[in-house]
């Protein structure tokens, strides 16, 4: 007859090796950095985008060193250099402007977010389209331009791919789907309602600029809601939204509007239709304040 003693360990091994394995989980934030950073030399190299090597520097530089300064304020032991990576490469992706000093601001501006705009602990806003809505706001020396990576279905395809690997890492596969779903619904909806050929609305969904909204921005699994059904429908607004901000108000960038705006929805959809916090690694294998990043 076994003893209690190796009963109760062996019923315990499990639960026992369950950090041991987290411990080994690759950190999807790794392959978003991956990912961003050859978008970002595909682009300079092969497309020729107006990204001054000078500018991309001092946005990433901006990035880690305000990441570095919020984490002292707070009061953290260890610097993690992750998150400040991700909101980097994705403004010398997204923004465009003739001043480096607004560039860096415009970092600054993206990781103070994280660490100021906060409900029960989690960010409000993504911080990169916080960044940009807050620049494009208060200056008139920043803007985006949408059609930046071109329409090419091989790209985009090529891009979605990218994307979908971060996306299906860090969970959030959910709120990407629903809403390329709904936004394309209504862009062939509104083509079908005034009589316009569908190759109008087709042209449309064939953008860069659409799929990196759609699997790098929307997807941040830290500023989604935190259950499945609050997801999709947090998707379907911002997708309305957008398009209310395309096509009634006649504005540019009306995903990036569209976003900023729903985001402040989120603390009420988490209530309503409550689920477990996203944790980017196992609460216990880290310290809890690194997991709030």
């Amino acid at each position: 007859m076994k003893s209690l003693a190796s009963t109760d360990a062996a019923a315990a091994g499990p639960a026992f090796d369950l950090p041991v394995r987290a411990r080994r989980r690759w950190d999807p934030r790794l392959y978003q950095i991956a990912t961003l950073a050859g978008l970002l030399g595909y682009g300079v190299c092969w497309l020729d985008l107006e990204v001054q090597p000078q500018t991309a520097v001092v946005i990433v530089a901006s990035a880690l060193a305000a990441q570095l300064a919020c984490e002292r304020l707070a009061g953290r032991p260890r610097f993690d250099p992750r998150s400040a990576l991700i909101s980097g490469l994705s403004l010398c992706l997204l923004l465009r402007t003739e001043s480096p000093v607004v560039a860096g601001l415009a970092a600054v501006v993206a990781i103070a977010s994280k660490f100021t705009l906060r409900v029960r602990g989690k960010h409000v806003f993504n911080p990169t389209n916080f960044a940009l809505v807050a620049m494009m706001l208060v200056t008139g020396s920043v803007w985006v331009s949408p059609g930046q990576w071109g329409s090419g279905v091989v790209f985009a395809f090529l891009l979605a791919s990218a994307g979908g690997l971060v996306v299906n890492r860090a969970a959030r596969a959910d709120v990407t789907g629903a809403f390329l779903a709904c936004y394309a619904a209504l862009l062939v909806g509104r083509s079908l309602w005034l009589g316009e050929p569908l190759a109008i609305p087709l042209h449309r969904l064939e953008s860069g600029a659409l799929v990196l909204f759609a699997f790098f921005m929307i997807s941040d699994p830290k500023t989604t809601p935190d259950s499945r059904a609050g997801r999709v429908l947090f998707a379907a607004l911002v997708a309305l939204g957008a398009h209310a901000v395309q096509f009634w108000l006649f504005r540019a960038n009306g995903l990036l509007w569209s976003l900023a705006i729903c985001s402040l929805a989120v603390p009420l959809l988490d209530r309503l239709l409550p689920g477990a916090r996203y944790q980017w690694t196992s609460t216990e294998t880290l310290p809890r304040e690194r997991n709030l990043a």
